[in-house]
């Protein structure tokens, strides 16, 4: 049986006096702060589309398909946005959800160190239905923008708010020389924080895309214009991979250019001026659309390992009208440095691989060009033309791959492929452990960490040999602690527990009884 089987057992209305629409109580949906958390994805979905969000839904669902699931087990979406906006200088958020929601999310949002003060405007069943919470809002937005402290205000409907209709696009566009932003984020549009990063990332390309046409803009504070063109990074990465994608891009006369999401909102300026974008993390769909607006051509994939690094300069070099001649001499100055690095930093085991940040398939690759053996590369993202490249050579070398996979899809592939190391989310790795099977965390342990060019091949082979390393202390562990903790010694107990033999035998014999009447049915066909 194989492995697959297995598995399958923006109104453009800127006058901020316009009249707010008025949701009377008789239509309004039955969607308020403490039902609204838990009246389920589809309760939610069908009071938006109700409120007059069909058209937004609608977009999402073409830009961020869901899968067989109801949405992959990990946080909260909009905690992608927040965090793009947090990111940024000169930049103010404002919430509107659930108390509950605003609450995580900000504690979320500081735990990562954002240190960014998160302005919220509460609400009440009343406020909702009578549209004072769009007035709450706007007056906010106007007490907020200021243009000493910011250059833009992002306003994000969360979950409650967007069910229920509250019109941020009404909000005016520009307060006193500071753009308003506002976008949706709803649990139940959005399936990934990962692509919560894009749905902000793509309203503010959309909002400079139309000021650059307007006229001219500012430059980025850091601008250093070589006059080279320059190449556009759509996707987060880690602070070395700019620096190295632009030295292998350099004996082709090109430059790393922006990262998006940027830093500043002057960035998005120069990233729109890219010659080419490198779609280097997929899911970017927006983000994509907006770029294309502006005339740009797109490359997907990424300059990972030997064969991943050879054919990304070919593309790139090819967007750009580059000389053949000159990218075979960015190959050349290249390729040998990264087989070196893999070469002397080899990986040995079985591995399999999941999470929910966009770059699994790319790590994969490198993985696989470092010897390792991987069975199973499982994202929470999309299929996307933009991973076409990565997924073709990976399904080629004998990996399955599974786009928008479920907890149960990790941990049935771990089960079933038995590896030497499983790298995924926290819930995936403490069911490895459980196991004894050696686990690390993919966000913190492995995506934070250099991918690209001779930096980054040899990045993963040091944690992951030493996890894989760990193995026979796991099974010392695991026969130590056989029994303990799991089944019926299970919670916190002042006495040993003491099986109940009786208790077992007699519901032993009444399960197998009704098992016994089942089979029985089915053979006389009722």
């Amino acid at each position: 049986m194989t492995m697959s089987e297995h598995l399958n057992t923006q109104d453009k209305r800127s006058d901020d006096s316009a009249e707010v629409d008025i949701v009377s109580a008789d239509t309004a949906p039955e969607i308020t702060d403490g039902a609204g958390c838990h009246a389920g994805a589809d309760t939610m979905k069908a009071a938006a589309e109700k409120a007059g969000k069909s058209e937004l839904l609608e977009q999402y669902a073409k830009d961020y398909p869901q899968g067989p699931h109801d949405q992959p087990q990990s946080m909260c979406p909009a905690f992608g946005s927040l965090r793009v906006g947090l990111r940024m200088r000169r930049t103010g958020t404002i919430l509107s959800g659930s108390a509950c929601c605003v609450y995580g999310l900000t504690f979320t949002s500081h735990f990562y160190g954002a240190r960014r003060t998160v302005g919220y405007v509460p609400f009440d069943s009343e406020s909702l239905v009578t549209g004072k919470l769009y007035e709450d809002i706007r007056d906010a937005v106007h007490e907020m923008a200021d243009p000493e402290k910011y250059d833009a205000i992002v306003v994000t409907n969360l979950c409650v708010p967007t069910a229920s209709g509250v019109p941020l696009q009404m909000l005016p566009k520009e307060i006193d020389g500071v753009r308003i932003v506002a976008i949706d984020v709803p649990g139940f549009g959005i399936p990934t924080h990962a692509e919560a990063k894009d749905v902000l990332a793509g309203a503010m390309l959309n909002y400079a895309r139309t000021e650059v046409a307007a006229g001219p803009v500012q430059a980025p504070s850091n601008n250093s214009d070589t006059g080279k063109p320059k190449i556009t990074l759509l996707g987060e990465m880690f602070p070395v991979d700019p620096i190295s994608i632009g030295a292998m891009l350099e004996p082709m006369g090109l430059e790393a250019g922006t990262v998006v999401p940027t830093r500043e909102w002057r960035e998005l300026y120069s990233a729109l001026d890219g010659a080419a974008v490198a779609a280097i993390h997929p899911f970017y769909t927006t983000s994509v659309r907006e770029f294309r607006a502006a005339g740009r051509p797109i490359v997907g994939s990424a300059p990972v390992g030997v064969e991943g690094t050879q054919a990304w300069l070919a593309k790139i070099g090819e967007a750009c009208g580059v000389k053949q001649a000159d990218i075979a001499t960015a190959q050349n100055a290249m390729l040998g440095a990264i087989r070196g690095a893999l070469d002397a930093m080899p990986i040995k085991g079985r591995i399999t691989l999941s999470g929910y940040e966009g770059s699994e398939l790319l790590v994969a690759r490198l993985l696989v060009e470092s010897g390792a053996d991987v069975r199973y590369v499982g994202t929470a993202c999309p299929k996307t033309e933009w991973s076409k490249d990565d997924c073709d050579w990976l399904e080629a070398k004998g990996v399955q791959v599974k786009y928008r996979a479920s907890l149960e899809d990790d941990v049935m592939a771990m089960e079933f492929y038995d590896p030497d190391l499983a790298i995924g989310t926290t819930p995936v790795v403490q069911k490895a452990k459980e196991r004894g099977t050696p686990g690390l965390y993919f966000t913190n342990l492995i995506s934070a960490r250099p991918l690209m060019g001779p930096a980054g091949a040899g990045s993963l082979a040091t944690v992951i040999n030493s996890a894989i390393a760990n193995k026979p202390r796991f099974d010392r562990m695991t026969e130590f602690f056989e029994g303990v903790g799991t089944g019926d010694t299970a919670g916190v107990w002042e006495d040993t527990p003491k099986i109940n033999t009786s208790f077992r035998r007699k519901f032993a014999a009444r399960a197998a009884k009704a098992a016994n009447a089942v089979d029985a049915g089915e053979a006389i066909g009722t």
